[in-house]
């Protein structure tokens, strides 16, 4: 276990506003060729080549090649939470267009974090998980109890982690936008691939901004009790 961790290192690649903008842009847990990233952080190929670079040797970013192109994602689900957790802190930059302000209502609405739900649909449905009892606080980590994972089991979701994978299985994530938690980790990975197998929710263009189907407002007011209109799209 490392007990001397490099904290002003990953701070330094994080505080470069092309880099940041690159890491914020691979948040919703895809991974993107290298042209997008250096189109979303308004910067030359090649100088988004050289950022690319630092975030791979810095451990923050995975590269992975299919035939001659290459593709980045994040390294791990514990670089979207610091991601996460530094939305949370951060205060809010000012609106510039009515686009820019209809993007930020989809992504407080709903949107990935990584590869699981957030927003306030995120929100909400822990929040209901909670009231069932099907998960219980522990720490900074959430519990799955019995009835919830015979619950969850037949529903159809695979609520086993994968032992090969060294990660939390029901994390306790501060939203940014809510300023509360949602269900993070492997459970909440499995949660929000159920729901896009269902077809319960579906990305928006553009972005990893969440719109949540008529066939799962239905859906999650039939498994969950969840009022229709918390979940109503904008």
């Amino acid at each position: 276990m490392e007990i001397n961790p490099n904290v002003s290192a990953i701070a330094a690649l994080m505080g470069d506003p092309s880099r940041l903008a690159m890491l914020m842009g691979l948040l919703g847990g895809k991974a993107l060729p290298a042209s997008d990233l250096a189109h979303a952080a308004r910067v030359s190929p090649q100088t988004a080549s050289a950022h690319l670079a630092k975030l791979v040797e810095g451990g923050l970013l995975a590269q992975e090649k299919y035939g001659r192109h290459k593709y980045f994602r994040l390294a791990a689900p514990e670089v979207a939470h610091a991601l996460e957790s530094l939305l949370a802190i951060a205060p809010p930059k000012p609106v510039r267009s009515l686009r820019e302000s209809d993007e930020l209502q989809h992504l407080r609405h709903a949107r990935t974090c990584y590869d699981h739900l957030a927003g306030k649909v995120g929100v909400a449905l822990t929040d209901r998980l909670l009231e069932l009892r099907y998960l219980e606080p522990s720490g900074q980590d959430y519990v799955l109890s019995p009835q919830g994972e015979a619950k969850l089991r037949s529903w159809g979701m695979d609520v086993h982690a994968d032992p090969k994978k060294r990660r939390h299985y029901a994390r306790q994530c501060l939203d940014w936008s809510e300023r509360r938690h949602h269900l993070a980790g492997s459970l909440g990975a499995a949660l929000a691939m159920r729901m896009f197998e269902l077809k319960w929710i579906e990305r928006r263009p553009n972005g990893r901004a969440i719109r949540v189907t008529e066939e799962g407002i239905q859906g999650l007011h039939r498994e969950f009790g969840l009022s229709a209109s918390a979940f109503a799209n904008l």
